[in-house]
């Protein structure tokens, strides 16, 4: 679900500080993102893409590869085929998992 070695690299690259301001910033954009994907079909590949590349830049690797699937429905026309509902969840769960494996990384 989360590769850890993108989020270790990443770290590395910004620094202890900025990485917990990114992640901060990324939880609260995309929280964001999701509370209103969907509302506005015309925007959903817009929205898709935006979730994408914040799960890829933080390791978000399950939800990232759902956020390209629903790209690609939208591209072909079929965006309401995507299922919006599983991609909340995948999100929740990713976000879940997350959190608690940077607070025990930062408690080891």
């Amino acid at each position: 679900m989360i590769d850890w070695s993108r989020v270790d690299e990443l770290c590395a690259e910004v620094g202890e500080e900025g990485f917990d301001e990114v992640v901060s910033l990324f939880l609260e954009e995309t929280d964001e993102a999701i509370a209103r994907i969907g509302i506005d079909p015309a925007n959903l590949g817009a929205d898709l893409h935006f979730l994408k590349g914040g799960a890829l830049n933080l390791g978000l690797s399950a939800l990232a590869l759902s956020c390209q699937d629903g790209e690609r429905h939208c591209a072909e026309g079929c965006g309401d085929a995507f299922d919006l509902a599983g991609l909340r969840q995948l999100y929740e769960d990713s976000r879940h998992a997350l959190v608690q494996g940077l607070a025990r990384r930062k408690a080891a």
